[in-house]
């Protein structure tokens, strides 16, 4: 028998042993969804987090934290699960990669391997509800943000062999393009338009669009982070309604939309002002039924650069825009949950499936399955 058959009966045996795995991702709107959320930077945010997007009668708000290559550390993240869990908040995972170390002005291209191990680790965890939200990367039209030069043919290479990784392990995994930036402008190779962006992903990947679940939108109110929620274009607050418009020439359905950044920041608009922008466009061009969640950035900034997004003060003390977002009233969300939560109220509040990872078998035991499957994959192709 030759070497190539060899190959192909081992990885026939190999995926045949695998555990199988028929579940498949959910439309969020299928059940009440609570489309309130925020974006945080630190897992310890979360509970704050928790009060702002479910206060006032709600429930399963949103939040978006990225996670970086080398913040893998399984124990942390569960424990950031289970408390989600107990929250009712509803996770978003937006995958980062690090600073280039020979160009410390630019982020690192994401690789193959990179996907690899991130569809493993987040597969390792126990996740609070049924669809497993992962935005794959940040403003690749920017090339800052992708090595130092744009490249829509190699993002869509990426995001297709992501859909391709993450599904393999669970069809939960709920899949969606990373956010672009709504401003740039075409100036190759440092920005290209977002529109211009798109198009060039579907040439480079026919259908890539088919192939998500759903699209990360980034509608700013640009120019200059300060444009009323009546101004309504391309480069607006607005901006996901052309983007939606855009990819309906690519895909057979509408394309679930999350803004996962937004938010008003320009010296002369005061706080009050920013609440009431905040109030009007949530009444308006935010209620699209097609938008599953909007998750202002920022909770929290500090004395950095964002400062002006912040719904805190660096004293620590709400922002209006805070007090508007904790007083309105929200949907008691009711995602559905994964098959070993038997129910919200008895299971999830008194005996969530926590694991704390207190002994070191079961810590072990957690990558066993998907380290075996590297290991065995690789030896295969040795062969």
């Amino acid at each position: 028998m030759s070497v190539s058959m060899n190959k192909l009966l081992l990885l026939i045996i190999f995926f045949f042993f695998l555990p199988t795995k028929i579940l498949a991702i959910e439309d969020p709107h299928k059940n009440p969804n609570n489309k309130i959320g925020i974006h945080i930077l630190f897992d310890h945010e979360l509970e704050k987090s928790a009060e702002l997007v479910n206060s006032n009668g709600g429930s399963w708000g949103y939040v978006t934290i990225p996670i970086q290559n080398g913040d893998r550390d399984l124990i942390k993240w569960q424990q950031f699960m289970n408390r989600a869990g107990k929250l009712r908040v509803i996770p978003i995972f937006r995958l980062a990669s690090e600073g280039d170390y020979f160009n410390t002005n630019v982020w690192k291209k994401p690789t193959p391997e990179d996907i690899v191990d991130f569809a493993n680790f987040l597969d390792s965890l126990t996740w609070p509800t049924k669809n497993r939200y992962v935005i794959i990367y940040n403003e690749m039209n920017r090339g800052d943000e992708w090595g130092g030069t744009v490249n829509p043919s190699e993002y869509a290479s990426i995001l297709s062999f992501s859909v391709n990784v993450f599904k393999s392990k669970s069809d939960d995994f709920f899949i969606i393009s990373g956010g672009l930036d709504n401003a740039a402008p075409d100036q190759y190779p440092d920005y290209m338009n977002q529109y211009t962006y798109l198009k060039r992903m579907q040439e480079a990947v026919p259908g890539i669009f088919n192939q998500i679940d759903g699209i990360s939108s980034h509608s700013y109110p640009n120019p200059g982070f300060m444009q009323p929620p009546s101004i309504l274009t391309s480069k607006s607050i607005s901006s996901f309604k052309y983007e939606r418009e855009l990819i309906r020439e690519y895909r057979n359905k509408d394309i679930p939309i999350f803004i996962t950044e937004t938010g008003w920041n320009a010296p002369h608009l005061s706080d009050e002002m920013k609440a009431s922008f905040y109030q009007e466009a949530l009444a308006t061009v935010w209620a699209d039924p097609g938008i599953v969640t909007i998750t202002p950035f920022l909770y929290n900034a500090g004395d950095g650069p964002f400062k002006g997004f912040s719904f805190l003060k660096q004293d620590g003390s709400p922002t209006a825009q805070m007090d508007l977002f904790l007083q309105m009233p929200k949907v008691a969300g009711k995602p559905s949950l994964p098959p070993y939560v038997l129910g919200i109220e008895k299971h999830i509040l008194n005996s969530y499936p926590e694991r704390d990872f207190s002994s070191s078998s079961e810590l072990n035991s957690s990558f066993s399955i998907s380290i075996f499957a590297q290991d065995t994959f690789r030896w295969i192709m040795k062969l």
